[in-house]
């Protein structure tokens, strides 16, 4: 099945950018119903398969923090995905959700922002220890394709969103017994998370407890960068904000 329109323009266009500029440790939203239902039924269905996705298992972190064990895969122009995403990935690119990131992040109509995307699918034991992300990264939108079936709530993975209380720095590797859990955040059934980058916005997802390695956390990204000096000498060698090449082989 096809839609013309993937986003639920009702949802995010009622989501406060004050509230969400308030928020407390750092700028957060947790939306529900971000797609339209029948839309985030048909890309739950076709989403990709672990066979398309790379393992990253024991890859080594900056600054001491723990390896962020999952499958990726990045999205690139020109790559094998199903109908429905290729439809939702242009609408993510038009104009509605572009004056929805600028309003939420009180972007000037000339400011550049360059969207990259990924699929994550983590398994059991799996976690993503507390950090800060990258200074590239303006922002960060998280949809979780699961319900109670896939993936009971017992089964860990909210979003953690942690409060340092300005005691470290970004580039440091604190423990979840450092940080205080400011919100955890339940995204299945058609949530997503957007939050702002800054040098205290911790988060992480505790190790997962589902019963077997092959039940995957499904997730989808989408980072908001803005043009760093690295960013454009990724550009400059033909690659996107996260280093891979522009467009699938």
């Amino acid at each position: 099945m096809s839609h013309k329109t993937y986003l639920n323009l009702d949802c995010i266009e009622n989501v406060s950018s004050t509230a969400f500029q308030e928020q407390e440790p750092y700028p957060w939203a947790l939306m529900q119903g971000t797609l339209i239902p029948a839309a985030w039924d048909t890309l739950r269905a076709n989403l990709p398969d672990m066979s398309q996705f790379q393992r990253m298992v024991g890859v080594k972190r900056g600054y001491g923090q723990a390896p962020h064990n999952r499958g990726l895969l990045h999205y690139r122009d020109g790559m094998a995905v199903a109908e429905p995403w290729r439809e939702f990935i242009a609408e993510l690119h038009g104009k509605a959700y572009d004056a929805f990131l600028r309003r939420m992040l009180g972007l000037g109509p000339d400011q550049q922002i360059i969207l990259t995307m990924e699929w994550y699918y983590a398994w059991q034991g799996c976690s993503v220890s507390p950090h800060c992300d990258a200074r590239r990264k303006l922002a960060t939108h998280i949809f979780f394709f699961a319900t109670d079936e896939d993936w009971p709530r017992e089964w860990g993975g909210d979003i953690l969103i942690l409060d340092d209380q300005g005691r470290h720095k970004a580039h440091s590797a604190p423990t979840f017994n450092d940080l205080k859990v400011a919100a955890s955040l339940d995204l299945r059934k058609n949530g997503s998370l957007l939050f702002q980058r800054t040098d205290h916005s911790w988060h992480g997802v505790q190790p997962l407890k589902s019963p077997r390695e092959d039940v995957y956390r499904k997730l989808f990204i989408i980072t908001i960068n803005i043009p760093t000096l690295q960013v454009w000498w990724r550009r400059v060698r033909g690659k996107d904000p996260d280093g891979y090449p522009f467009k699938a082989e």
